[in-house]
């Protein structure tokens, strides 16, 4: 079974996660195995309850007991035990294709990409730099204006 590495779960998890922040809506990412045996994760929207669905999105369900949720799960705090009507965004699945590692799936169900990293897949550029805090820039008794601005840049669109 191919699966993903713990730094690639990462990086998806923080995709959710900027995708949340971005779009001011919960976005959830979910792992789960084809039925090929491959992992691959899904990133959707749940739907609100009052609202019709577009015909031509994609619904599908996510979270509940069963469900393996990555980054902080859009902050919904219920998702262990409620199953959630969700809009597909897009997809990304695991392949043993030589030179090929991710398969990107767009919200039709169609491959559209394919790449060796995952990087090149996601639509914010990450990176550990980026999150990374020097605590010895952070000095809580000298908080005057002509301190240099250290907040982390935020994540780019591709």
């Amino acid at each position: 079974m191919l699966t993903f590495t713990e730094h690639e779960l990462e990086l998806l998890g923080k995709t959710a996660d900027a995708l949340s922040a971005y779009m001011g809506k919960p976005v959830l990412a979910e792992v789960d195995v084809s039925e090929d045996g491959f992992e691959w994760v899904m990133f959707g929207v749940p739907l609100d309850v009052n609202n019709e669905a577009d015909e031509e999105m994609v619904q599908i369900q996510m979270a509940g007991p069963s469900a393996r949720l990555l980054g902080n799960a859009g902050g919904l705090n219920d998702w262990q035990q409620e199953v959630y009507a969700c809009e597909f965004l897009w997809g990304i699945q695991l392949t043993d294709q030589e030179n090929i590692r991710f398969i990107r799936i767009d919200y039709t169900g169609e491959e559209v990409q394919w790449t060796e990293t995952l990087e090149e897949m996601l639509p914010f550029a990450i990176n550990d730099e980026d999150f990374s805090i020097d605590n010895e820039d952070w000095d809580e008794e000298d908080e005057g204006d002509d301190e240099p601005d250290n907040t982390p840049p935020a994540p780019t669109l591709h």
